[in-house]
């Protein structure tokens, strides 16, 4: 097959002038610099976006926070449900026109903007919704003695923090600021969103979605620009009550610690790590292929959750990579606008050329590159999906986060030993355990150290549980109702009568 059409709107929107938005407004902003968002799959540029400085800062900052003293603030808590519920509808309604330019800005598959960006960033919306109604605190009886005939009665009141900077990764641009607005909004808070500057498109059409839905103008903004400069003037800004940062483990640090300089902002941060999956000798070799497909392959590898370290019995994982390496071969490369590609490009020529990186060193070091390991010929930054056998737990690859479609593999003797690979990293963010004892897996769940650990699957995220990381993957949850405590202050009151 060969790539779709493009919608007309699509192109449309691809010969905009881009910039930000901010105050219900889209706005080119002061700068004169530009950037340019490259196809992926080409290596072509498809639109330039002028690059936001302090001015766009101040500007977004100070219309976060009037609407959240103003015309937010006025909406009741069901009306914001109403408003999330209005956006979800916007995304289906116009699911095409944003996956075609996910697919465009990411180069993800247009059947996964499609199935996952678009639909689920439309579930996780409806689920945030139904929150807005049922944020509420408690009574409490109190224990201090009466002196006089007075009486106490005390409750608590969960109420918003303020304004929320959302700095956002380029490898789901709506989904994931989906997650960040849509926590933001339903506590009451306002928000003010940072794009990756390799995705900086989609977010400039959900806001103007956001707009139709009803939701007021301030509420929410959208700045463009390098990270490393907007990044650090959003924290500092005095306006930002929160930082919700989804990202690298170095940058996450980053941001935690401008944070605390800033006067102790609050913070979740999700910051991915190098994730295990691990296969008990009872799943056969087919399932333990499909397995590692689903944990490690999906979008290119660059979902930050997805298994990038698989231990599987020795006396299993000759046969594994064996077949694991047709399985892998057979795959369709190609562009992200084809219906019929199974895997797309690295989202970024930086990426890209990192991950070549990390090979070269694989090499150096001695370990066994089983396929792959290598760009393939061509425009864009496509990489062939890898399998390498590591010599040894402490194997660069066994270590370091690639966010591509790399897995590295070892043998493990016994479960014990097993586990004990698994927990040997700073980081925790998510595991998956693969077996037909459920016994046996419930027995290990509590000792394998990640935030999300998944039996006879991986990846797999819903709205109604607590997503973030152990260790060094992050502080902080999403989703289910702990994001509520990430959004709110509680405040106790007493009263005397």
């Amino acid at each position: 097959m060969t790539d779709i059409t493009l919608l007309p709107q699509v192109t449309a929107f691809l010969g905009r002038e881009h910039g930000h938005y901010i105050s219900g407004r889209l706005l080119a902003g002061a700068g004169t610099e530009k950037f340019a968002v490259v196809n992926p799959a080409t290596g072509q540029a498809i639109a330039q976006v002028v690059e936001g400085g302090q001015e766009e800062v101040d500007a977004a900052m100070q219309a976060a926070f009037a609407a959240f003293h103003g015309a937010w603030a006025r909406v009741s808590p069901m009306e914001r449900g109403n408003c999330l519920m209005r956006l979800a509808d916007l995304l289906q309604a116009h699911r095409e026109e944003l996956a075609q330019l996910e697919s465009l800005c990411s180069g993800k598959t247009i059947q996964l903007a499609r199935g996952l960006e678009i639909d689920m960033a439309a579930q996780f919306l409806r689920y945030f919704a139904g929150w807005s109604s049922k944020i509420s605190g408690e009574t409490l009886n109190v224990s201090l003695p009466s002196f006089r005939g007075e009486q106490y009665t005390a409750f608590t009141r969960r109420e918003p923090l303020g304004v929320v900077v959302g700095i956002i990764p380029w490898n789901f641009s709506i989904m994931i600021a989906i997650w960040k607005l849509a926590a933001a909004l339903t506590c009451g808070c306002t928000v003010v969103l940072k794009p990756s500057e390799y995705t900086p498109l989609t977010m400039l059409r959900v806001a103007e979605l956001a707009q139709e839905a009803g939701i007021p103008d301030g509420t929410l903004n959208v700045v463009n620009g390098s990270g490393a400069r907007l990044g650090p003037a959003l924290i500092a800004h005095p306006h930002c009550a929160k930082v919700s940062f989804t990202g690298s483990v170095p940058t996450g640090i980053a941001v935690g610690k401008a944070a605390m300089e800033q006067g102790i902002v609050r913070t979740t941060l999700e910051l991915g790590g190098k994730n295990g999956a691990a296969f008990l000798a009872d799943v056969s070799v087919d399932k333990m292929v499909d397995g590692i497909i689903e944990a490690g392959y999906l979008n290119q590898g660059q979902i930050c959750a997805a298994a990038e370290r698989f231990y599987l019995p020795d006396s299993h994982i000759d046969a594994v990579l064996e077949k694991l390496t047709q399985r892998l071969g057979a795959m369709k490369v190609g562009s992200s606008l084809d219906e019929t590609t199974e895997v797309g490009p690295l989202a970024n020529e930086a990426h890209y050329r990192k991950v070549l990186g990390l090979f070269d060193k694989a090499r150096a070091e001695g370990s066994q590159i089983v396929c792959g390991g290598h760009a393939l010929a061509g425009p864009g930054f496509f990489v062939a999906p890898t399998a390498i056998r590591a010599t040894g737990p402490d194997d660069l690859l066994m270590r370091e986060e690639t966010f591509g479609p790399v897995g590295t593999f070892l043998a493990y003797d016994d479960e014990e030993q097993m586990i004990a690979m698994m927990n040997d990293s700073p980081y925790g963010l998510a595991a998956s355990l693969w077996t037909n004892d459920l016994s046996k897996a419930m027995r290990m769940i509590p000792r394998i150290e990640a935030g999300t650990v998944w039996i006879n699957m991986h990846t797999f995220l819903d709205p109604a549980l607590p997503f973030g990381g152990m260790k060094s993957s992050g502080i902080g949850r999403e989703f289910g109702s702990a994001f509520i405590e990430h959004y709110t202050e509680l405040k106790s009151v007493m009263v005397r009568y």
